[in-house]
């Protein structure tokens, strides 16, 4: 952490008149930085809830999930797979600009480019037309609602600022692009950005011009990423900070013993999962033994998933045998059955697949999912102890996740939480297809698999939602069959606020939204 920030809170803002003294400032400590003030720059869930407090889609979530108007008044299917909208009249951008159908046109041909890395965030578009400055039509390939919740992670761009600041191409953190977009905004949000220092500190403040009724009460948000989790308890304990939402789960007790801090925790919609490269040669040049189903099934049988849950999430975490949670739709308490411990069986496997003594690297963050280090230090004893030769490869996300995308990760964390659509179809559309331009932009080990493609391709044309769900069902089966993935948990939540904090909005998704945050009365 920044010397720096254990000193007083700056309690300064800019605002349209001029400086003016900030009276309710909310401190956040984040456990991580975000990647890029980019929204289409990588499909993080914590990247693109942080840049929703500053930009905006044409639907939003309800608290209960429930599509609602945002910079779309309206919308109707006004044909087989054909979605009218009807754009809110009134909105300008931080920088004055008024919102209209170009600002639409301009923002979804930059996320649906071919390199843009949300292009698989909305795989049934197909092209948007202007019908007049306020209407805009949305072709998709088909008229499944679940287009609608895939939008809500869509945010909308000045078509004129994207041109003038050369940036209408998209950024990615992956391929490692940068535009102007990756350090400057212009949203139609709540808040607006006055500065921003990488893995330092980024400062909001609030918008003025905000279209919609503010039901916040902040002149100001501090957002100062504090990597060491003892750092972070140690600066809510003393109230440097006001809010973290990434409370060590071995702390928890420490921190809810204090009478200024209250603890909110519960599991998170998010699968942690092992993943395989599952190309025809490792990044070394070796043929790739994770093709062989024998090994698969092996490490799914050598991981201790109880002993992980008790001793590593202290009994937090809900123990997982199928790849999404039971809230996501598409759910199968049939297959969340966690493959039983057996180290016997796995290391039988192993030898009969003459892979005894196999080395690869497992590719792990130390600041992505919760605990994330010392769950993977154990897998690799797990799976030593069953005649594999596993090397441990940790570091910062932001050094580990190109390794996985570019194909340079053996074995590799997946954690997945179905966000934006909060539907199985996320994870099938997204991770478990096969790669091309609008699918398996998430499959970083290029498995494929006939299959679930077609079933994925008949869900998403599908308005029934019965059959949706069965069909849904059926290809988590085979992915748990062909092991895929192995699922491990869905991680523990524990957000903690200081008493200066009255309300904060907190839900299973675990996405912050400080629009609804609100300081002591």
């Amino acid at each position: 952490m920044n010397k720096a920030f254990l000193g007083a809170s700056l309690a300064v803002m800019i605002s349209h008149g001029g400086i003016a003294m900030a009276e309710n400032v909310l401190r956040w400590g984040a456990a991580r930085d975000i990647y890029s003030l980019d929204p289409y720059s990588l499909g993080s869930t914590s990247n693109l809830a942080f840049l929703n407090h500053i930009y905006e889609g044409l639907v939003r979530y309800t608290p209960d999930f429930e599509v609602e108007p945002a910079l779309a008044e309206s919308w109707e299917l006004i044909g087989p797979a054909t979605w009218r909208f009807h754009l809110r009249k009134g909105v300008t951008f931080q920088n004055g600009a008024g919102f209209n159908a170009d600002d639409v046109l301009a923002s979804m041909k930059r996320v649906s480019d071919p390199e843009s890395p949300l292009r698989g965030n909305i795989p049934t578009y197909v092209s948007t037309t202007k019908i007049d400055d306020y209407t805009v039509d949305i072709e998709t390939t088909s008229g499944s609602s679940l287009f609608l919740r895939d939008m809500t992670n869509i945010f909308m761009f000045d078509a004129g600022w994207l041109k003038d600041n050369d940036a209408e191409a998209p950024t990615s953190v992956g391929a490692q692009t940068e535009n102007f977009a990756t350090y400057n905004t212009n949203g139609t949000g709540p808040f607006m950005l006055e500065s921003r220092v990488p893995d330092s500190e980024t400062v909001l403040v609030v918008n003025e011009g905000w279209w919609d009724e503010p039901k916040h009460d902040l002149d100001r948000i501090e957002f100062t990423p504090i990597t060491s989790a003892p750092t972070r308890v140690a600066a809510l304990l003393s109230g440097e900070i006001d809010l973290t939402e990434s409370v060590p789960v071995q702390d928890l007790e420490r921190v809810g013993a204090s009478p200024e801090i209250e603890v909110i925790q519960r599991s998170d919609l998010r699968t942690v999962m092992l993943s395989f490269n599952r190309r025809e040669t490792l990044a070394d040049g070796r043929p790739n033994p994770f093709n062989d189903l024998r090994l698969r099934q092996a490490i799914d049988m050598a991981v201790d998933r109880e002993l992980i849950g008790k001793r590593i999430m202290r009994g937090k975490a809900h123990i997982a045998g199928t790849m999404v949670a039971p809230e996501i739709p598409g759910y199968d308490a049939d297959l969340d059955l966690p493959t039983p411990y057996d180290p016997d069986k796995a290391r039988a496997l192993i030898e009969e697949a003459g892979l005894t003594g196999t080395e690869f690297t497992l590719t792990c963050a130390n600041d992505e999912t919760v605990n994330e280090e010392s769950m993977c230090q154990a897998v690799v004893s797990m799976l030593t102890r069953v005649g594999l030769a596993p090397r441990l490869d940790i570091g910062p996300r932001a050094v580990q996740s190109p390794k996985r995308s570019s194909g340079k990760a053996d074995m590799f964390i997946t954690s997945w939480a179905n966000e934006p659509t909060l539907d199985a179809y996320s994870l099938l559309v997204q991770v478990l297809s096969s790669a091309d331009e609008a699918q398996g932009v998430a499959n970083y080990g290029d498995w494929s698999y006939p299959e679930i493609d077609e079933l994925t391709t008949q869900i998403s044309v599908e308005t029934d939602e019965a059959r949706r769900l069965e069909l849904e069902r059926e290809a988590l089966r085979i992915a748990k069959d062909e092991v895929v993935l192995v699922p491990l948990y869905q991680q523990p939540m524990a957000w903690a606020t200081g008493d200066g904090i009255s309300e904060v909005t907190i839900r299973a998704d675990n996405k912050p939204r400080h629009w609804l945050t609100r300081m002591g009365e």
